[in-house]
């Protein structure tokens, strides 16, 4: 795993070579303890146009304030249902009403241009397209739905 200063460096590098929009992800970032001391390293850079995080949402609620001091400018949450019966059943997990404050969370700490990802899953929460495009207008967020594509 890279340390942060790594991730510095190679981003430093990245935008000397014209590249200007940054985006935290894969797995789960905010795992990663002090994530908004890497965030504050890498808002240093002044070529970095767009510096974006991508999350579950589950963690965000408790970091939103200090990774928008940090410099953050965006979030894209993945969210792919509004009950929280069928979140436990796609995620195997009881966190939703993390994700929703995560959500509200990014509202409240000032992050705009906010994303809402969607895997449409047909006969499993396709029947919540219309609830999801209310539900990310309320939240100030875009939500952008992805076709699942079965790959095994």
């Amino acid at each position: 795993m890279l340390t942060f200063e790594e991730i510095a460096r190679l981003v430093e590098v990245f935008t000397s070579l014209g590249v200007t929009d940054v985006r935290l992800t894969g797995g789960e970032p905010l795992l990663r303890r002090d994530l908004p001391r890497l965030v504050q390293m890498l808002a240093a850079n002044s070529r970095i146009r767009d510096l974006a995080l991508t999350t579950n949402g589950i963690l965000f609620g408790e970091q939103a304030d200090a990774l928008r001091a940090a410099g953050l400018h965006r979030v894209t949450f993945s969210l792919d249902t509004l009950r929280p019966e069928r979140f436990l059943a796609l995620t195997g997990r009881d966190t939703h009403g993390e994700v929703l404050e995560g959500i509200a969370a990014a509202r409240r700490s000032g992050f705009t241009n906010s994303k809402i990802d969607t895997v449409v899953l047909r006969g499993v929460n396709d029947d919540e397209l219309a609830d999801l495009i209310e539900f990310g207008r309320e939240a100030a967020a875009e939500v952008r739905f992805i076709e699942y594509m079965d790959v095994g």
